[in-house]
Protein backbone atom coordinates (compact mmCIF):
# COMPACT_ATOMS: atom_id res chain seq x y z
CA UNK A 1 0.00 0.00 0.00
CA UNK A 2 1.49 3.42 -0.96
CA UNK A 3 2.39 6.53 1.37
CA UNK A 4 -1.41 8.66 1.90
CA UNK A 5 -0.26 12.21 0.76
CA UNK A 6 -1.61 13.74 3.88
CA UNK A 7 0.24 11.68 5.96
CA UNK A 8 3.59 11.79 4.07
CA UNK A 9 3.27 15.75 4.01
CA UNK A 10 2.01 16.56 7.38
CA UNK A 11 3.80 19.45 9.13
CA UNK A 12 0.74 20.30 11.66
CA UNK A 13 -1.96 17.84 12.25
CA UNK A 14 -3.42 20.14 15.34
CA UNK A 15 -4.18 22.61 12.78
CA UNK A 16 -6.35 20.24 10.28
CA UNK A 17 -10.35 19.70 11.05
CA UNK A 18 -11.35 16.63 12.97
CA UNK A 19 -12.71 14.49 9.59
CA UNK A 20 -9.57 14.90 7.95
CA UNK A 21 -7.15 13.97 10.59
CA UNK A 22 -9.85 10.85 11.39
CA UNK A 23 -9.04 10.16 7.91
CA UNK A 24 -5.29 10.34 8.22
CA UNK A 25 -5.94 7.74 10.82
CA UNK A 26 -8.13 5.72 8.69
CA UNK A 27 -4.91 5.04 6.55
CA UNK A 28 -3.33 3.72 9.29
CA UNK A 29 -6.00 1.40 10.17
CA UNK A 30 -6.79 0.31 6.78
CA UNK A 31 -2.96 -0.65 6.36
CA UNK A 32 -2.72 -3.07 9.37
CA UNK A 33 -6.71 -4.38 8.13
CA UNK A 34 -5.02 -5.29 4.63
CA UNK A 35 -2.81 -8.37 6.75
CA UNK A 36 -4.71 -8.62 10.07
CA UNK A 37 -8.28 -9.99 8.61
CA UNK A 38 -11.68 -9.50 10.18
CA UNK A 39 -11.13 -7.86 13.53
CA UNK A 40 -11.68 -4.26 12.96
CA UNK A 41 -12.71 -3.31 17.02
CA UNK A 42 -9.03 -4.95 17.65
CA UNK A 43 -7.58 -2.97 14.85
CA UNK A 44 -9.02 0.23 16.52
CA UNK A 45 -8.17 -0.44 19.91
CA UNK A 46 -4.38 -0.45 19.41
CA UNK A 47 -5.01 2.61 17.20
CA UNK A 48 -6.51 4.11 20.34
CA UNK A 49 -3.80 2.95 22.14
CA UNK A 50 -1.02 4.61 20.12
CA UNK A 51 -2.93 7.61 20.02
CA UNK A 52 -3.42 8.02 23.58
CA UNK A 53 0.45 7.31 24.28
CA UNK A 54 -0.40 4.41 25.72
CA UNK A 55 0.93 0.57 25.63
CA UNK A 56 -1.26 -2.22 24.56
CA UNK A 57 -1.70 -5.94 26.02
CA UNK A 58 -2.89 -8.28 23.54
CA UNK A 59 -4.00 -11.56 25.38
CA UNK A 60 -5.44 -14.79 24.05
CA UNK A 61 -4.87 -18.38 22.69
CA UNK A 62 -2.04 -18.92 20.35
CA UNK A 63 -2.37 -18.77 16.88
CA UNK A 64 -5.06 -16.08 16.25
CA UNK A 65 -3.10 -12.89 15.23
CA UNK A 66 -1.59 -11.85 18.46
CA UNK A 67 1.86 -11.21 16.95
CA UNK A 68 1.30 -10.75 13.68
CA UNK A 69 -1.27 -7.47 14.86
CA UNK A 70 1.35 -6.15 17.03
CA UNK A 71 3.94 -6.29 13.78
CA UNK A 72 1.53 -4.97 10.95
CA UNK A 73 0.93 -2.16 13.26
CA UNK A 74 4.79 -1.24 13.70
CA UNK A 75 5.58 -1.96 10.38
CA UNK A 76 2.85 0.84 9.46
CA UNK A 77 4.55 2.97 11.26
CA UNK A 78 8.09 4.41 9.91
CA UNK A 79 9.61 4.03 13.16
CA UNK A 80 12.13 1.94 14.58
CA UNK A 81 10.82 -1.76 15.56
CA UNK A 82 11.99 -4.24 17.55
CA UNK A 83 10.62 -7.42 18.75
CA UNK A 84 11.51 -9.48 21.93
CA UNK A 85 11.07 -12.83 22.52
CA UNK A 86 10.50 -13.35 26.19
CA UNK A 87 11.94 -16.44 27.53
CA UNK A 88 12.57 -17.48 31.13
CA UNK A 89 16.33 -17.26 30.42
CA UNK A 90 15.62 -13.80 29.20
CA UNK A 91 18.02 -11.06 31.65
CA UNK A 92 17.08 -7.25 32.56
CA UNK A 93 20.33 -6.27 30.98
CA UNK A 94 19.49 -8.67 27.26
CA UNK A 95 16.27 -5.91 27.43
CA UNK A 96 17.63 -2.57 28.86
CA UNK A 97 21.56 -3.49 27.86
CA UNK A 98 24.42 -2.99 29.72
CA UNK A 99 27.87 -1.32 29.46
CA UNK A 100 30.79 -2.95 27.93
CA UNK A 101 34.72 -2.37 28.94
CA UNK A 102 36.32 -1.04 25.30
CA UNK A 103 39.50 -2.68 25.79
CA UNK A 104 41.29 -0.60 23.59
CA UNK A 105 40.52 2.64 24.69
CA UNK A 106 40.45 2.04 28.67
CA UNK A 107 37.16 2.79 28.93
CA UNK A 108 33.18 1.50 29.50
CA UNK A 109 30.59 2.19 26.59
CA UNK A 110 27.02 1.46 26.68
CA UNK A 111 25.36 -1.05 24.42
CA UNK A 112 21.86 -0.33 24.35
CA UNK A 113 18.92 -3.02 24.04
CA UNK A 114 15.88 -3.81 22.15
CA UNK A 115 14.09 -1.89 24.81
CA UNK A 116 15.68 1.45 22.62
CA UNK A 117 12.63 1.24 19.81
CA UNK A 118 10.43 3.58 18.98
CA UNK A 119 8.10 0.62 18.58
CA UNK A 120 8.70 -2.46 20.84
CA UNK A 121 6.84 -6.02 20.53
CA UNK A 122 7.33 -7.48 23.73
CA UNK A 123 6.01 -11.39 22.64
CA UNK A 124 4.90 -13.63 25.28
CA UNK A 125 6.14 -11.24 28.05
CA UNK A 126 4.55 -13.74 31.15
CA UNK A 127 7.29 -15.92 30.02
CA UNK A 128 9.96 -14.17 31.46
CA UNK A 129 10.97 -13.85 35.01
CA UNK A 130 9.33 -11.04 37.44
CA UNK A 131 13.02 -9.84 38.04
CA UNK A 132 12.90 -9.27 33.97
CA UNK A 133 8.60 -8.13 33.47
CA UNK A 134 10.32 -5.27 36.21
CA UNK A 135 13.05 -4.00 34.07
CA UNK A 136 9.93 -2.98 32.40
CA UNK A 137 7.88 -0.75 34.82
CA UNK A 138 10.07 2.50 34.44
CA UNK A 139 10.55 2.45 30.77
CA UNK A 140 6.84 1.81 30.10
CA UNK A 141 6.15 4.85 32.62
CA UNK A 142 8.63 7.41 32.33
CA UNK A 143 9.51 6.47 28.74
CA UNK A 144 13.50 6.12 30.14
CA UNK A 145 15.45 3.59 32.07
CA UNK A 146 17.86 3.97 34.21
CA UNK A 147 20.95 1.64 33.77
CA UNK A 148 23.80 2.04 36.22
CA UNK A 149 22.82 5.34 37.46
CA UNK A 150 22.03 7.14 34.30
CA UNK A 151 18.91 7.59 32.99
CA UNK A 152 18.49 7.72 29.20
CA UNK A 153 15.38 8.96 27.60
CA UNK A 154 13.39 6.63 25.24
CA UNK A 155 11.01 7.54 22.04
CA UNK A 156 8.98 9.84 20.84
CA UNK A 157 6.57 7.85 20.31
CA UNK A 158 6.99 4.81 22.44
CA UNK A 159 5.10 2.19 22.51
CA UNK A 160 4.79 -1.13 24.06
CA UNK A 161 2.92 -4.02 22.04
CA UNK A 162 2.79 -7.05 24.86
CA UNK A 163 1.18 -10.54 24.00
CA UNK A 164 0.65 -13.00 26.47
CA UNK A 165 -1.12 -16.59 26.31
CA UNK A 166 -3.62 -16.59 29.13
CA UNK A 167 -4.17 -20.13 29.03
CA UNK A 168 -1.32 -21.55 29.53
CA UNK A 169 0.79 -22.02 33.01
CA UNK A 170 3.51 -24.43 32.76
CA UNK A 171 7.05 -21.91 32.13
CA UNK A 172 4.97 -18.40 32.51
CA UNK A 173 4.59 -16.07 35.26
CA UNK A 174 1.64 -13.93 35.96
CA UNK A 175 2.07 -10.43 35.34
CA UNK A 176 1.89 -8.54 38.60
CA UNK A 177 -0.76 -6.16 38.88
CA UNK A 178 1.87 -3.08 38.88
CA UNK A 179 3.02 -4.02 35.44
CA UNK A 180 -0.60 -4.96 34.60
CA UNK A 181 -1.35 -1.29 35.20
CA UNK A 182 1.22 0.32 32.92
CA UNK A 183 -0.89 -1.26 30.04
CA UNK A 184 -3.64 1.07 29.06
CA UNK A 185 -5.75 -1.18 27.29
CA UNK A 186 -6.31 -5.18 27.26
CA UNK A 187 -7.44 -6.74 24.36
CA UNK A 188 -8.46 -10.21 23.74
CA UNK A 189 -8.96 -11.39 20.39
CA UNK A 190 -10.85 -14.21 19.38
CA UNK A 191 -10.83 -16.81 16.93
CA UNK A 192 -11.86 -14.87 12.71
CA UNK A 193 -15.39 -15.87 11.36
CA UNK A 194 -15.13 -18.15 8.24
CA UNK A 195 -14.95 -15.89 5.87
CA UNK A 196 -12.38 -13.92 7.23
CA UNK A 197 -10.17 -17.03 7.87
CA UNK A 198 -11.02 -18.21 4.62
CA UNK A 199 -9.20 -14.86 2.97
CA UNK A 200 -6.51 -15.56 5.14
CA UNK A 201 -5.85 -19.13 3.89
CA UNK A 202 -5.71 -17.62 0.56
CA UNK A 203 -3.63 -14.42 1.78
CA UNK A 204 -0.92 -16.11 3.02
CA UNK A 205 -0.40 -18.95 -0.41
CA UNK A 206 2.65 -16.73 -1.01
CA UNK A 207 4.48 -15.92 2.08
CA UNK A 208 4.00 -13.93 5.25
CA UNK A 209 1.95 -10.36 4.03
CA UNK A 210 3.38 -8.40 6.66
CA UNK A 211 6.60 -8.73 5.25
CA UNK A 212 5.53 -6.22 2.57
CA UNK A 213 4.02 -4.14 4.79
CA UNK A 214 4.99 -0.10 3.95
CA UNK A 215 4.65 2.42 6.53
CA UNK A 216 1.61 5.07 6.46
CA UNK A 217 2.78 7.30 9.18
CA UNK A 218 5.91 8.58 10.31
CA UNK A 219 7.10 9.66 14.01
CA UNK A 220 6.50 13.13 13.89
CA UNK A 221 3.02 12.79 12.39
CA UNK A 222 2.22 10.33 15.35
CA UNK A 223 3.61 12.86 18.15
CA UNK A 224 1.54 15.48 16.21
CA UNK A 225 -1.50 13.39 16.39
CA UNK A 226 -0.90 11.98 20.40
CA UNK A 227 -1.00 16.18 21.02
CA UNK A 228 -4.15 16.57 19.19
CA UNK A 229 -5.40 14.01 21.35
CA UNK A 230 -4.33 15.54 24.66
CA UNK A 231 -6.85 18.93 23.47
CA UNK A 232 -9.76 16.84 23.10
CA UNK A 233 -12.39 18.15 25.54
CA UNK A 234 -14.44 16.21 27.78
CA UNK A 235 -16.95 18.22 29.50
CA UNK A 236 -17.14 18.03 33.46
CA UNK A 237 -20.82 16.00 33.46
CA UNK A 238 -18.30 13.25 31.00
CA UNK A 239 -15.73 13.31 33.23
CA UNK A 240 -18.17 12.98 36.18
CA UNK A 241 -19.09 9.97 34.38
CA UNK A 242 -15.98 8.30 33.74
CA UNK A 243 -14.90 8.76 37.71
CA UNK A 244 -18.39 7.90 38.76
CA UNK A 245 -17.41 4.12 36.70
CA UNK A 246 -13.76 4.12 38.50
CA UNK A 247 -15.15 4.69 41.94
CA UNK A 248 -17.79 1.73 41.56
CA UNK A 249 -14.86 -0.29 40.58
CA UNK A 250 -13.53 -0.33 43.89
CA UNK A 251 -16.34 0.15 46.25
CA UNK A 252 -18.43 -3.56 44.22
CA UNK A 253 -18.73 -5.62 46.86
CA UNK A 254 -16.78 -8.61 44.79
CA UNK A 255 -14.04 -6.46 44.34
CA UNK A 256 -10.80 -6.76 46.15
CA UNK A 257 -8.58 -4.51 44.11
CA UNK A 258 -10.38 -1.51 42.29
CA UNK A 259 -9.04 0.57 39.19
CA UNK A 260 -5.94 3.21 39.91
CA UNK A 261 -5.54 6.48 39.74
CA UNK A 262 -3.03 5.77 36.99
CA UNK A 263 -6.15 3.95 35.38
CA UNK A 264 -8.03 7.04 35.46
CA UNK A 265 -6.00 8.83 33.72
CA UNK A 266 -5.22 6.13 31.30
CA UNK A 267 -9.51 5.60 30.74
CA UNK A 268 -9.60 9.46 30.18
CA UNK A 269 -6.78 9.54 27.56
CA UNK A 270 -8.06 6.61 25.95
CA UNK A 271 -11.48 8.40 26.04
CA UNK A 272 -10.18 11.21 24.06
CA UNK A 273 -8.03 8.94 21.42
CA UNK A 274 -11.38 7.82 20.39
CA UNK A 275 -13.28 10.63 20.06
CA UNK A 276 -10.86 12.23 17.89
CA UNK A 277 -10.68 8.99 16.08
CA UNK A 278 -14.32 8.95 15.36
CA UNK A 279 -13.33 12.58 13.96
CA UNK A 280 -15.08 14.87 16.71
CA UNK A 281 -13.43 16.99 19.31
CA UNK A 282 -15.23 16.02 22.38
CA UNK A 283 -15.51 13.00 24.03
CA UNK A 284 -19.16 11.14 24.64
CA UNK A 285 -20.47 9.24 27.07
CA UNK A 286 -20.85 6.40 24.64
CA UNK A 287 -16.85 6.62 24.14
CA UNK A 288 -16.11 6.40 27.58
CA UNK A 289 -18.63 2.91 28.07
CA UNK A 290 -17.04 1.66 24.85
CA UNK A 291 -13.50 1.71 26.87
CA UNK A 292 -15.10 0.16 30.04
CA UNK A 293 -13.24 -3.34 30.08
CA UNK A 294 -10.63 -3.02 27.80
CA UNK A 295 -9.02 -0.32 29.96
CA UNK A 296 -10.43 -1.40 33.79
CA UNK A 297 -11.06 -5.29 33.64
CA UNK A 298 -6.83 -6.17 33.83
CA UNK A 299 -6.60 -3.76 36.64
CA UNK A 300 -8.96 -5.47 39.27
CA UNK A 301 -8.84 -8.38 41.26
CA UNK A 302 -12.22 -10.27 42.11
CA UNK A 303 -12.38 -11.57 46.07
CA UNK A 304 -13.36 -14.76 44.37
CA UNK A 305 -9.37 -14.85 42.74
CA UNK A 306 -8.26 -14.12 46.55
CA UNK A 307 -9.57 -17.36 46.93
CA UNK A 308 -8.32 -19.33 44.59
CA UNK A 309 -11.20 -18.42 41.80
CA UNK A 310 -11.99 -17.28 38.66
CA UNK A 311 -10.74 -13.15 38.07
CA UNK A 312 -14.04 -12.93 36.06
CA UNK A 313 -13.54 -9.16 36.56
CA UNK A 314 -14.66 -8.38 32.94
CA UNK A 315 -18.77 -8.77 34.38
CA UNK A 316 -18.48 -6.89 36.92
CA UNK A 317 -16.99 -4.44 34.59
CA UNK A 318 -20.00 -4.73 32.86
CA UNK A 319 -22.51 -4.54 35.50
CA UNK A 320 -20.82 -1.23 36.93
CA UNK A 321 -21.83 0.40 33.22
CA UNK A 322 -25.31 -0.95 33.47
CA UNK A 323 -25.85 0.06 36.80
CA UNK A 324 -24.61 3.52 36.66
CA UNK A 325 -26.24 6.67 35.75
CA UNK A 326 -25.13 8.36 32.53
CA UNK A 327 -24.75 12.21 32.02
CA UNK A 328 -27.50 13.96 29.81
Amino acid sequence: MSHPPSSSYLPTPEAQPPAELAQLVDSLRENVAGVFLGKPEVIRYAVIALLADGHLLLEDVPGVGKTLLAKALAKSLECKFSRIQFTPDLLPGDLLGTNILNQRESRFEFAPGPIFSQVVVADEINRATPRTQSALLEAMSERQVTIDGTTRPLGPPFLVLATQNPYEFEGTYPLPESQLDRFMLRVKIGYPDRAAERAILTQHRRGEPVDHLKPVLRPSDIVALQMVVRNVKVEPPVADYLLDLVEASRVHPEVSLGASTRAALAYYRASQALAMLSGRQYVTPDDVKFLAVPVLAHRMMTKAWDQGGRNDTEAVVNEIVAKTKVPV
